[in-house]
């Protein structure tokens, strides 16, 4: 029965496979552009959809859809150099930058969360610097559009900075835009207190004695520079980054910026929303209005990844006035407020396929965190909950171990009494396994069930923002990075072996010694894993030596 003994210590190696899988599968998924040239304050015409690149030609981008027996032809563009000024506003939870040259917001800064954890500075989400390109773009294309090949229009505000007071619940930016045509159009931005959620509104009121005709899109834009949580994690570590949206056949399609030249996507969606993801943190364009859109991505020329969307065409009757609506999204991944805002944005909060297991856990995390107020506590109080759950499973395991463990001695002399007879060895061993009502077996399952509970575990802690820079106690000041004292993966390697000791010894040599040198390379591995999800494994240990050490003792003194 050598095959029980290789199943267990597969089983054992394929967790540490697949951790170590799962970390390194956020290596690098994009190459930083090197010798990138300073941003571009104006955008390109392959940037804008609906428009042909400089230079001719035709690309596949989205464009405005007509009225029925209706074309679109280019608009006239206003020919106005911008100035280069951007408007601050300030809310109790976003800092942006939003450029007059188009109204982009150029920069999301969230105070509610820090870049570092021993500094003060809100962590950058949006930046248009020599460090990285990520902005989000919007306007309005065909006919009558501001935004052409030629440029984008040039807004006008009262003010350089909006702040919403502390009384206030609410902050409307309004951005002014005079066609030359006589269509007075307003760009608005509306804020709300505790939400990361931006209303923007196109409000047109058509002065002309003509129809007026366009389309809104909206876009994000960003450059293949790393996730910026690669510059304070171990081992290599790079979460996903890249787009994501959501199609009629898919719920949540992610495309890495990598993959985005091979694989674009052109396709029509009811409703839906575009993404940017990144490790904890998201932005994203969301159609405020029922109806149906064009989805698609785009590498430009310069290396910059889009990924947006654009509507179907306004008509506007001379003297009337009309209006495009849309939300935009700017903040950390919290799952319960993306699932409110558009259906399926919540899975950009990436669970991996063991998503049913996984959603549950954190629910129940959060509920016990609600009680006791610290992740780490709630870690640990969810590991005792887990391990209940599985108390009968482990016991009929522990018993089947302690079982093995006592009739080892008779094993082994069977080993060494039929050692050129593997036949009759296996027959010996099946009669001894009878004899003795032990079930080789009993060990094993339930040790594999318990895989995918701890894996979907693994992803809970790596993927919920809630747990950055979430503290437990003493020197754990993170539960979302390493131990920086590497004590508790040293507490876990030694409950490892201590839970292995009373464990049955492998009669084979080889197995005894890949058993032996087990704690030794879980260690290592846990020495670079998430503060948080060892503190798991720690407890789990403690617990499962608690209950193995009572069950082997009662079965030895029966015995």
């Amino acid at each position: 029965m050598d095959w029980i003994r290789y199943t267990i210590i597969a089983a054992i190696i394929a967790v540490a496979l697949v951790l170590v899988n799962e970390w390194t599968a956020f290596k690098k998924l994009n190459t930083v552009v090197e010798n990138k040239p300073p941003p571009a304050t104006i955008a390109t015409a392959q940037e804008i959809p609906g428009t042909p690149p400089s230079g001719g030609g035709s690309e596949e981008v989205p464009v405005a859809q007509p009225l029925p027996g209706e074309s679109i032809s280019a608009a006239v563009a206003d020919g106005v150099e911008s100035t280069g000024t951007s408007v601050r506003v300030t809310t109790d939870v976003l800092r942006l930058d939003i450029d007059l040259l188009g109204g982009d917001i150029v920069g999301a800064a969230l105070p509610k969360h820090r870049a570092t954890l021993e500094g003060d500075q809100p962590f950058v989400l949006l930046e248009r610097n020599a460090r990285r390109v990520y902005i989000a773009q919007s306007g309005l294309i065909g006919n009558n559009g501001t935004d052409t090949a030629s440029g984008r229009p040039d807004f006008t505000t009262s003010q350089t900075s909006y702040t919403l007071g502390d009384d206030a619940q609410e902050l409307v930016v309004d951005l002014a835009h005079q066609q030359t045509d006589g269509a007075k159009i307003i760009k608005r931005f509306t804020f709300k207190r505790g939400d990361y959620l931006v209303a923007v509104d196109y409000l047109i009121d058509n002065q002309t004695d003509a129809p007026w005709r366009g389309s809104f899109y909206a876009q994000l834009k960003r450059d293949s520079s790393e996730d910026p949580a690669a510059e304070t994690t171990g081992m290599g570590m790079q979460p996903f980054l890249g787009v994501a949206t959501m199609t009629n056949e898919k719920p949540y399609l992610k495309i890495p910026f990598k993959d985005l030249q091979e694989e674009p996507l052109n396709t029509t969606v009811d409703g839906g929303w575009v993404a940017m993801v990144q490790h904890y943190f998201i932005s994203a364009w969301v159609p405020a209005n029922a109806g149906r859109y064009h989805y698609s991505t785009k590498v430009t020329r310069n290396g910059d990844n889009l990924i947006r969307y654009t509507g179907t065409e306004l008509s506007i009757a001379p003297g009337e006035k009309g209006q495009f609506s849309s939300q935009f999204y700017a903040g950390p991944k919290d799952q319960y407020r993306l699932k409110e805002i558009a259906p399926g944005l919540d899975l950009t909060v990436d669970y991996g396929w063991l998503w049913w297991i996984a959603q549950p856990l954190f629910w129940i995390m959060t509920q016990i965190h609600k009680l006791v107020g610290n992740w780490g506590w709630s870690i640990i109080l969810l590991t005792v909950m887990v391990k209940a759950a599985f108390f009968h499973l482990s016991a009929s395991s522990y018993r089947s171990m302690a079982k093995m463990r006592m009739v080892a001695p008779k094993m082994t002399q069977i080993r060494e009494l039929y050692a050129d007879d593997k036949q009759k060895q296996s027959q010996e061993m099946m009669a001894l396994y009878k004899k003795e009502k032990v079930n080789p077996l009993g060990g094993c399952l339930p040790i594999l069930i318990q895989m995918p509970v701890f894996i979907a575990l693994y992803w809970v802690l790596m993927e919920s923002v809630e747990l950055r820079h979430a503290p437990w106690l003493g020197w754990i000041k993170d539960l979302s990075t390493m131990d920086p004292l590497y004590i508790l993966p040293l507490i876990m390697g030694v409950s490892m072996f201590a839970q292995q000791k009373l464990n049955p010894a492998p009669p084979d040599p080889m197995q005894a010694k890949i058993m032996q040198w087990m704690p030794v390379f879980f260690t290592f591995f846990f020495l670079w894993f998430p503060a948080g999800l060892v503190l798991y494994w720690v407890v789990n240990n403690l617990l499962s030596i608690l209950q193995q050490w009572v069950i082997t003792r009662k079965i030895e003194a029966e015995a």
